[in-house]
């Protein structure tokens, strides 16, 4: 009986999953989904993604918006396209769906001075970089993230140190002696360029990983608001703030090896001593001396690069923890970052540590804004001197001292600490000679130590009543301390050429403080007047400044019993060293005073109209010049919204004319140079009873304000709910009033030259760029940037007259023949142009060695001949593409530079092109190998040869500054963990015709320490 029901209780069970299982299947039957997707104007969106929800089943929208899609029923189906906001719909037969204008993309608030507003508000020139929109790779710095991605925006690396710092320019300089560095903005707080003496980078204090935006202001109607240091554009860094969710950590660690690939081109050991061996004749004083240097070692072979570089082993390491806890927002991060540089000896390392603490009270009528962070950079510094002196040292003799055979040359051959240079006897170093290299970065001892803090806490407050009006109150602070060391180890070469200790060595000690402080106030008022279509943004504030800075150093032998009286120095018992105070701790001051205010009127979401004023005074200007007013006023004219393109929205989306006028000033220049100042003579002989005496230093009464006028106007567009999107620009700047060191009669004031404002400048440019999602389907998208700049500047005033027979001012030179001058600035052409000799070719093209052009005709070569070239290091063009592929959860992004255009005077070519360099003073130099092939030279170069245009060279590149691959997951091991794995290479590849290591250098290339070529692994973690 038993078995009987369960039998039967078996059918049933069966019948019953039976039945489960074909409602089961009718529940999840299949569908053909077939339906359209339009805008709100009625057009077909073209590459819609359609996706069932949680699945990777789906398509994209044909020309005609159609889709058909396979689904089953219950199925959520999710419509989506960049520029639109997605919805999610259940699965039906027909569908018909509008998607909308995404207006958070339209809306977009971008920081500006003392406030915000929306991107389609701006009637300036402003340009906003989110974090996901920055450089990949291994960035140390934060000015790397921007590299390329800016219209107008220059940034040329420094060398291949660790940690260098970067030329950044906007639109290019507007000053010849005064600083051309653009203004940086941290989180509401001006900072000072030289924010962090002893670093490289003043800017490398702060962590890349932190940064949220930056916001690039470019011409006076949005600069004008900083008024007196706004002149060369204003960067604004936005660092990233707690939030209201729940707490999330997120880790980034890269691991980089750089690679120090480049060389300079000269003769190995066996080509060295063969092309000496043809150049100076057996049997003359001084072939037969030239033959005796170069076979001491006749089977040795040194490559001395080889010998100074390493590569480069760094590690990055970040951590942030971001959320809310109770009321209170917050993110605190920390970083660490190691770097080997590719130079032996030097290296970097840094510690970051950033706090944000953002809660609101009082109905959120009070935001508090507290941002601190805090920076330990510890440098060792190795002499880039040692780049150089490789190139040239000679390759037939050791890296350490060793005997030789022959008596007559081992009693000149003395092992300075274990390395071999240039005697002349034991214990007599040849003082004209080069060091050895590796000498230069072992016996050297050169390390700083900075401290730098950042911080301020920001007050907003939405009056009770009146939410309209906010009033601000900003108070910041900027403190940086650097000290370190630079000595010679006893027993160097360097040591040995000492004069006042001699093979015992002295060096320097240096401190540095900076302080900077700050309060801002200010009042805005936003308020939208429906009834007559109009919006109005009004501020008005004060701000206070104040730098106080402190340098001091003082020289000291190394340890040192008592040798008695040493004339200007003291014996140290305490410390066992004499010491000299070179530089006393006179600390400096300058104060910046500011009222402010600014007008944001639009009208009908078409017409927009700002005006700002600015008025500094500061205290590096006496009274009657103290004051600067900076006005600036700007239009737009939104065309887009005007009835008459309605049509056109099915093709546009945006399109704004935008035009601005302001001024902006300068004045870093240094302090109280318009007083009379006295300054403490260190020289023995400038004593009295015991005493140093005081000597006056030049100053200039009437100094006053650099001010840079510049006029903009700009086209906004966008395409296709701007998919496609840029803008075009035309900028013109004229700076007058130049600050500039002169010649002043003589008699007339206590030195012969003087800071004064004597000239004027003309800078226009040309700006386009274009951002575009090429491709955007359900997996595979590609996003493409891409801008150019053309820019020129030209001198058109140097004298407070018109002088047409003005000789101009020297701009730069190089360190042989006590250093050749091979830059000025001069009137009609742009600042640093190259003035050089015109070389003198034969009939077959060969450069004739010391021949020039005698430009005068007075049959002698002179100064007098030497001609401006026309030709300066500032690029006329400069540009950068950047491309982005994703494909399901991997991504492949690039990133490429060009300038064209500068010029490079190689200075090592000109230093290295005459085989007939030796001049029997007991060493003997390698030569450039590239530069004797193309001259072949073989008389000693003049000063004046080695200032030839033969040596001028096109610097124009095409760099790809980085390539990266990645790979993104959502969930690892645990739905609450994601993050990304990524290798990347930066410094990828230079296409370019100058044939030194690297065109984006210097002016004058001397001793550039090379760029490595650099391989990352990366990972980043969030749960």
């Amino acid at each position: 009986m038993i078995a009987k029901d369960l039998k039967l209780n078996g059918k049933f069970l069966l019948l019953w999953l039976a039945g489960m299982l074909m409602s089961v299947q009718a529940f999840s039957q299949s569908i053909t989904v077939n339906g359209v997707v339009k805008d709100k104007t009625g057009e077909a969106v073209i590459g819609a993604n359609i996706v069932v929800k949680g699945t990777t089943n789906g398509t994209i929208t044909d020309f005609d918006g159609n889709f058909t899609l396979q689904a089953n029923k219950g199925d959520i189906i999710v419509f989506s396209f960049i520029g639109y906001k997605s919805q999610e719909l259940p699965a039906t037969e027909q569908m018909s769906v509008v998607l909308t204008d995404d207006t958070q993309l339209l809306e977009d608030v971008v920081v500006i001075g003392y406030g915000s507003v929306k991107k389609e508000d701006l009637s300036g020139s402003v340009v906003a970089i989110k974090a996901e929109e920055m450089n990949k790779g291994a960035v140390t710095s934060p000015q790397e993230l921007i590299m390329g991605k800016v219209p107008g925006l220059s940034i040329n690396q420094g060398d291949g140190g660790p940690g260098s710092g970067s030329t950044i320019r906007i639109r290019s300089g507007a000053s010849l002696n005064a600083s051309n560095d653009p203004l940086i903005v941290i989180d509401g707080i001006p900072v000072s360029n030289d924010a962090a003496p002893g670093t490289s980078n003043a800017l490398g204090t702060i962590n890349p990983n932190d940064i949220e935006t930056f916001t690039v202001l470019k011409d006076a109607s949005a600069t004008a608001i900083y008024g007196s240091r706004a002149s060369n554009g204003v960067i604004i860094i936005t660092t990233k703030k707690g939030t209201q969710d729940k707490i999330k950590v997120s880790y980034n660690s890269t691991y980089t090896y750089k690679d120090p690939y480049k060389r300079i081109e000269v003769m190995g050991a066996d080509e060295f001593r063969q092309a000496v061996t043809q150049q100076y004749a057996e049997g003359t004083a001084l072939g037969d001396a030239a033959r005796n240097l170069i076979n001491m070692y006749p089977e040795q072979s040194t490559d001395w690069q080889d010998a100074i570089y390493q590569g480069g082993m760094s590690t990055d390491q970040n951590i942030a923890v971001a959320g809310k806890v109770g009321f209170l927002p917050f993110r605190v991060s920390f970083g660490y970052n190691k770097e080997r540089g590719t130079l032996k000896t030097s290296d970097y390392e840094r510690y970051t540590l950033s706090l944000n603490l953002s809660p609101k009270f009082f109905d959120n009528h009070l935001s508090v804004d507290v941002n601190v962070k805090g920076t330990i950079n510890n440098n060792r510094f190795a002499d880039s001197g040692a780049v150089g002196a490789a190139a040239f040292y000679d390759p037939t003799k050791p890296i350490y001292g060793i005997d030789t055979a022959d008596p007559a040359y081992a009693s000149k051959i003395y092992n300075f600490n274990g390395y071999w240079n240039w005697s002349n006897g034991e214990n007599n170093p040849n003082t004209l000679s080069a060091v050895n290299p590796l000498s230069l970065l072992y016996d050297v001892n050169n390390s700083g130590k900075t401290k730098r803090s950042l911080g301020n806490v920001q007050l907003d407050y939405k009056f009770h009543g009146l939410e309209d009006l906010h009033a601000n109150l900003n108070l910041g602070y900027d403190w940086a301390e650097s000290n370190g060391g630079n000595y010679v180890n006893p027993g160097s070469f360097q040591a040995a050429k000492d004069t006042d200790f001699k093979n015992i060595g002295q060096g320097n000690n240096w401190n540095n403080l900076r302080r900077n402080l700050l309060l801002d106030f200010y009042l805005n008022y936003v308020k939208d007047l429906k009834s007559i279509q109009s919006n109005i943004n009004v501020m008005a504030g004060y701000s206070w400044q104040h730098f106080y800075y402190k340098d001091y150093s003082i020289n000291k032998s190394n340890p040192v019993e008592n040798m008695g009286n040493k004339e200007g120095w003291t014996y140290s018992d305490a410390e066992g060293r004499y010491i000299k105070n070179n530089c006393y701790p006179s600390p400096w001051e300058n104060y910046l005073v500011s009222f402010f205010g600014r007008l944001n009127y639009g009208l009908m979401d078409k017409y927009l109209l700002t005006v700002t004023l600015r008025d500094d005074g500061s205290s590096r200007f006496s009274k009657s010049n103290r004051w600067g007013l900076f006005p600036s006023a700007a239009l737009a004219w939104s065309i887009i919204n005007e009835p008459f393109m309605e049509k056109a929205t099915d093709v546009l989306s945006n399109l704004k004319l935008r035009v601005g006028y302001g001024v902006t000033g300068q004045q870093e220049i240094g302090d109280y140079l318009y007083l009379t100042q006295y300054a403490l003579s260190t020289s023995p002989n400038t004593q009295y009873m015991g005493s140093y005496l005081l000597k006056p230093k030049g100053y200039s009464p009437d100094l006053k304000w650099e001010q840079t006028t510049t006029y903009n106007i700009g086209i906004d567009y966008g395409f296709l709910n701007n998919r496609i999107n840029g803008s075009i620009e035309y900028y013109q700047k004229h700076t007058k009033d130049l600050l500039n060191t002169v010649s002043v009669p003589a008699g007339s004031n206590y030195t012969n030259l003087v800071t004064a404002n004597v000239g004027s400048m003309k800078n226009e440019g040309l700006e386009f760029n274009i951002n575009a999602v090429a491709i955007q389907t359900k997996d595979f998208s590609w996003d493409l940037g891409y801008n150019i700049t053309w820019n020129t500047s030209k001198i058109t005033k140097l004298t407070a007259n018109f002088n047409p027979d003005y000789e101009g001012i020297d701009a730069g030179s190089a360190s042989y023949g006590s250093g050749t001058v091979l830059q000025k600035h001069q009137v009609g052409y742009a600042p640093s142009t190259f003035w050089l000799f015109q070389q003198v070719y034969d009939e077959n093209g060969k450069p004739v060695q010391n021949a020039f052009v005698d430009r005068n005709n007075d049959g002698q070569i002179t100064a007098d001949d030497r001609y401006m070239t026309n030709k300066s290091p500032m690029a006329d063009f400069y540009m950068g593409l950047n491309s982005q592929f994703t494909y399901k959860n991997w991504d492949l992004g690039f990133n490429l530079r060009a300038s064209i255009g500068n010029y490079v005077y190689n200075a090592s070519a000109a230093d290295g092109a005459s085989f007939n360099s030796f001049s029997n003073q007991g060493s003997i130099s390698n030569y450039y190998k590239t530069a004797v092939e193309k001259t072949g030279f073989t008389q000693t170069s003049t000063n004046e040869q080695k200032a030839s245009d033969l040596f001028l060279e096109n610097a124009s590149f095409l760099k790809m500054d980085n390539i990266t691959l990645g790979y993104t997951f959502k969930k690892l091991f645990t739905d609450k963990l994601s993050g990304r794995i990524s290798a990347s290479v930066q410094n990828v590849f230079t296409i370019t015709k100058y044939s030194g290591l690297d065109p984006e250098c210097n002016a004058i290339d001397e001793n550039i320490w090379p760029r490595p070529r650099t391989f990352t692994l990366g990972l980043s973690l969030n749960f």
